[in-house]
C-alpha cells in the first residue's frame, strides 16, 4: 500500500489548465483528477500511479466506475522526461485523439499542460490533468517579484456554460481536427443531460448567438458575419470556442457537465 505524499493537491484545486505555481526546480510534475492530485519532483525512477483503487495509487480516477482499472496507468521519470504508460484494460486518450493501450510502449509527455481521458461505464469520461514544468532553457528567465497576469475570462450564465461546453466538447477533448457540434447535435445532447429543459436547434442557436454578440461587443474579433464573410460554415463558432479556451473561460474539467446535470 502506498504512503500519502505531503505535497498532495486537494480536490478543489483549480484546473491545471489555469497554470501551476512557479517551480523551484525544473521538471516538476503536477497531476490532478476530480478527487485531488499530487506533485512530484523530477527524480530518476520516480513513478506516480493513477487508477480506481485509492489505497494503491497516488491519484484516484474513476473511483466508482468498475470499468476503470485499480491501477490504470503510470507516470514515470526517466532521464530528463516524464513518460506515460497504460496499465489498465481501457486505453488512455491523449491530445490529438491518440489512444495509448496497455501493450504500447510508454511515450514521453511534453512540457506544459496535457489532458488525459479514459472513457468508462455508460460513456462516462474521466479526466486526468497533467502539467510538466519546463527544463532550464525552455522558457524565459523567471521574474519572481512580478505580479501574475491572469487571463481575461468571460462571464457565462450556467445555461450558457452548459450549451457552449456541449458545442465545444471536441475542442476540450483536444481532438486533432476539432469542429463545433451542429445546433441539432447540441440540442440532442442537452436533452440527454437535462431532459426537462426541452432543447431544440433554434433555442441552442439563440443562446450561442447571444454569447458571440456579447463578446464581439467587448472587442473580440471574428465573431460576426460582417467580419468573416461568406461562406460562414463553422467559422463563427470555431472562433468563439477558441476565444473561450484561450481565455480559460472553458477548460477540460468543464467536460464533467456532459456526465452530470450541473
Amino acid at each position: 500500500m502506498r504512503q500519502e505524499r505531503p505535497n498532495a493537491l486537494p480536490a478543489n484545486h483549480h484546473s491545471l489548465a489555469l497554470g501551476v505555481p512557479a517551480a523551484v526546480a525544473p521538471g516538476i510534475l503536477h497531476v490532478l483528477a476530480a478527487t485531488g492530485g499530487t506533485t512530484a519532483g523530477s527524480k530518476e525512477g520516480r513513478t506516480v500511479l493513477f487508477g480506481r483503487s485509492r489505497p494503491d495509487v497516488h491519484v484516484c480516477v474513476g473511483e466508482d466506475d468498475l470499468r476503470i482499472s485499480r491501477t490504470h496507468g503510470a507516470l514515470t521519470c526517466r532521464g530528463d522526461r516524464w513518460w506515460i504508460s497504460t496499465l489498465g484494460h481501457l486505453p488512455l486518450r491523449l491530445p490529438g485523439s491518440r489512444l495509448l493501450f496497455r501493450q504500447d510502449e510508454p511515450i514521453p509527455l511534453p512540457t506544459g499542460y496535457t489532458p488525459l481521458f479514459v472513457r468508462g461505464s455508460h460513456e462516462r469520461l474521466h479526466l486526468l490533468e497533467v502539467h510538466v514544468q519546463p527544463r532550464d532553457g525552455s522558457r524565459p528567465p523567471a521574474d519572481h517579484d512580478a505580479p501574475t497576469r491572469p487571463p481575461r475570462t468571460w462571464h457565462l450564465t450556467s445555461v450558457e456554460k452548459r450549451v457552449v461546453v456541449v458545442l465545444a466538447q471536441r475542442y476540450l477533448l483536444h481532438e486533432r481536427h476539432p469542429i463545433p457540434l451542429s445546433w441539432r447535435q447540441v440540442a440532442e445532447h442537452l436533452n440527454e443531460i437535462r431532459p426537462d429543459d426541452d432543447w431544440n436547434h433554434k433555442k441552442v442557436e439563440r443562446v450561442v448567438t447571444e454569447v458571440r454578440n456579447r463578446l464581439s461587443g467587448n472587442g473580440v474579433a471574428g465573431l460576426t458575419r460582417k467580419e468573416v464573410g461568406e461562406p460562414i460554415g463553422n467559422t463563427l463558432n470555431h472562433n468563439l470556442i477558441r476565444e473561450l479556451m484561450e481565455s480559460t473561460t472553458l477548460v477540460p474539467p468543464d467536460l464533467r457537465i456532459l456526465d452530470h446535470d450541473g
